[in-house]
């Protein structure tokens, strides 16, 4: 498509890290495109860190109750394209403005309800269908479900046009003397997670053993995965959580990183511990080895999901019994007590992941194929 077109995307702000990571990467990469984004979040505050510096063509707006459609100047250009991420319902506010302005001889809008990943087969029937609007200003009118997915027939994982581009001129070496971190005689494993049960047994068996015979870096992002850490040190491992060095085990805290700042510790590291959907996605484009933890759910539904994902894309066994055991419920499970058991087949972890990053680079883009459903649809 080559004309400019005006996305509107809401997000509602759960997981702080997951939903409005995705809806800027996803803005962003719209832009990038020649396209106008404006993004509306009822809280935007992460992207302080995540994307310091913003993204020409890109609009941030908070999603208050009711939205001020006057500050986004929406009687001057509705969108072309609106898209609820993850379910979230799009302001009525919104949607009544958007229906006077097609009385007024405007184009409909393109109504999308962008779904959460999965690789449960109900993606692939249920992707691109329509759902008629009932009710309302938009009685009439179509909304349509676009489901991220794993296959041709769904619509794709996010990334950006020049990625490729980027891994390539990406300076391992001076990335991580940039962190003060020795480029050889240690293994690099990064640490974003909630609270698996599994991290107590991992800490102490990274401490006794390290990993592929080496010892280990563990590079433990802010939040909660650094406040997991520290609650257990003292408790498990005998040592005071201020200290960094247990044995083979060394531990570096990090500050927030911005979303690039991420990737890169991903490429850096040799195996990368992700959770919910955004990092896991960039943790495929990493070609690293990766384990991923699930967002937990009461009913036990994600590991259903979690599986579902392993057998998709054909994971080795080893790993997907390590997952099981990252991603054990109960912190009494006996599965839990020794998650690392198979760590020693770190590269078969890594050239599966290589793998199936090349397959599914190989694929178009979630960004392409909403392009391409938009010119088809609107």
């Amino acid at each position: 498509m080559n004309r400019s077109l005006q996305w509107d995307i809401f997000c509602k702000v759960i997981d702080n890290f997951g939903d409005i990571g995705v809806c800027w990467r996803l803005a962003a990469d719209l832009a990038s495109r020649g396209h106008r984004v404006r993004l509306w979040a009822d809280d935007a505050s992460a992207l302080a860190w995540m994307a310091p510096g913003g993204c020409p063509g890109v609009r941030v707006l908070h999603w208050a109750e009711p939205p001020d459609l006057q500050e986004a100047g929406l009687a001057q250009q509705p969108p072309d394209v609106m898209v609820e991420a993850f379910g979230c319902d799009i302001a009525p506010e919104f949607i009544a403005s958007c229906a006077r302005a097609v009385s007024a001889g405007e184009l409909k809008p393109l109504w999308i309800n962008l779904e959460y990943l999965s690789a449960e087969p109900y993606v692939e029937r249920c992707h691109a269908m329509p759902s008629p609007v009932q009710g309302g200003p938009a009685a009439g009118w179509t909304k349509w479900f676009f489901y991220p997915g794993f296959t041709d027939a769904t619509g794709g994982l996010l990334r950006e046009s020049d990625l490729a581009d980027q891994q390539a001129r990406f300076d391992r070496s001076a990335w991580l003397a940039a962190q003060g971190l020795p480029s050889s005689g240690e293994k690099r494993v990064s640490l974003f997670c909630y609270e698996p049960p599994a991290l107590a047994r991992l800490l102490a068996q990274l401490a006794a053993h390290g990993l592929d015979g080496q010892p280990v870096r563990l590079l433990v992002a802010a939040g909660r995965a650094e406040k997991a850490v520290k609650s257990i040190l003292d408790e498990n491992i005998g040592i005071q959580p201020n200290q960094h060095v247990h044995g083979k085990l060394s531990i570096s805290y990090l500050p927030l990183l911005t979303q690039q700042g991420y990737d890169h510790l991903l490429w850096a590291c040799d195996l990368n511990f992700v959770r919910g959907e955004d990092s896991l996605v960039r943790a495929l484009w990493a070609g690293q080895a990766f384990v991923w933890q699930i967002y937990p759910q009461h009913d036990d539904a994600h590991l259903t999901k979690l599986h579902a994902f392993l057998e998709r894309l054909d994971a080795p066994p080893s790993l997907r019994a390590f997952h099981d055991r990252w991603n054990a419920p109960i912190a009494g499970d006996p599965a839990a007590a020794s998650p690392a058991a198979d760590l020693a087949d770190l590269a078969d972890w890594r050239n599966w992941a290589r793998s199936i990053r090349s397959g599914l680079m190989g694929q178009d883009d979630l960004c392409t194929r909403l392009l391409h459903f938009a010119a088809k649809n609107r």
